[in-house]
């Protein structure tokens, strides 16, 4: 089997590319891995230099989301039929909405990572004002949206918000992201301190959640101080309160290292179609205490300690409550590490990929 894929190198879909594309290679699938945003650097893309049967064609095209990226999503998509054309892949797979529509008679999967009406929904409560971008960039979604013959999202919950939006697709099915677990670390000591990651600035991160006094133990926020114009809150604002420790961006390897050690994860999001840094602290037997939104209701269930949603003073009362009761906090570390070592790892989620590619190819075989 071969197949075509497009990433973007911002954010958390490289890491669910990297994880995928991996397991997939081992499994012997040929991938042609076509990325765009911004070129990645030599440490982001140096794990596919040992993957048999990968072919890399990194570019800078503009996203989707971004403003005035009409000329760049046309150019991306001539290259991307001209990869097709040479390199002859059996299926398609997007990790980005504008490509479903691609003029291509292949079968063609569209994973929704994220949309930027849910998001907006989410954060602001209603939908996003009415601008010319917004409207071509519902264009854009809506198209490859409804030529996609299989729409994939990470959870119930995201299927369930952009559906609304976009109307329903020929077929949709639900796959979690997973993670290795082999990549982090489950035992070791911890040390009394809690993590999170998110910008201040971010409000669908809602890492604002955290500037409170009376957090019951030091808190690391792992995440950019710089702020565009305009933010509510940034790097500056958590001067004010001592427990809480500002960290810029982190390696993977750092990041890891401070997982390993965290006693909990602080999950604020009031958007998170998954959530893929609850999940790394979970692998690395961190008790997960999480917003109480539907999505992360659905993720982890009863492996984590939920706050009433978006309310900082329950948050701090929850965390009081975990910090001062040991046993619990073991309790919920070891849940939250289970449910994810067992069901949100790598080797399941590309598992269920390939029975969905493999439906794919069987119904293009039946219908030609």
């Amino acid at each position: 089997m071969h197949v075509l894929m497009t990433a973007d190198t911002i954010g958390g879909v490289w890491t669910y590319t990297r994880e995928l594309v991996t397991q997939l290679s081992l499994r012997g699938v040929k991938i042609s891995l076509v990325s765009f945003g911004e070129i990645p650097t030599a440490a982001q893309s140096e794990w596919m230099e040992s993957l048999p049967g990968v072919s890399f064609h990194p570019t800078a095209f503009r996203l989707e989301w971004m403003q005035d990226a009409r000329p760049d999503l046309e150019q991306s998509a001539e290259l991307l039929k001209e990869i097709i054309s040479e390199a002859k892949p059996d299926l398609l797979h997007f990790n980005q909405f504008y490509y479903g529509a691609l003029d291509c008679d292949l079968p063609r999967i569209v994973v929704a990572h994220s949309d930027v009406v849910s998001w907006w929904a989410a954060v602001h409560d209603a939908e996003p004002p009415q601008s010319d971008w917004i409207r071509e960039y519902r264009q854009y979604v809506e198209r490859g949206w409804r030529a996609a013959d299989l729409v994939i999202a990470p959870t119930q919950w995201m299927l369930r918000e952009a559906c609304p939006h976009y109307g329903e697709p020929h077929r949709k099915a639900v796959v979690y992201n997973g993670r290795d677990p082999k990549i982090f670390s489950a035992d070791q000591q911890k040390q009394d301190y809690a993590i999170s990651v998110g910008r201040l600035w971010d409000a669908g991160k809602q890492a604002t959640l955290l500037l409170r006094n009376g957090l019951p133990l030091s808190t690391i926020l792992v995440g950019s101080a710089q702020s565009p114009p305009g933010a509510v809150a940034s790097a500056q604002s958590a001067r004010n309160y001592p427990k809480l420790r500002m960290l810029g961006p982190q390696t993977e390897a750092q990041l890891q290292r401070l997982f390993a050690r965290a006693s909990l994860y602080i999950a604020t999001s009031r958007y998170e179609p998954f959530g893929l840094a609850p999940l790394e602290a979970a692998l690395s037997r961190c008790a997960v205490v999480a917003n109480d939104i539907p999505s992360l209701r659905e993720v982890w269930k009863d492996a984590a300690v939920y706050f009433e949603a978006n309310n900082p003073k329950e948050l701090l009362l929850t965390l009081q409550e975990l910090a001062s009761n040991p046993a619990q906090l073991r309790e919920y570390a070891d849940r939250a590490f289970e449910r994810a070592r067992t069901i949100f790892n790598s080797n399941r989620m590309a598992e269920e990929y390939l029975a969905l590619y493999r439906s794919l190819m069987c119904t293009e075989v039946a219908v030609a």
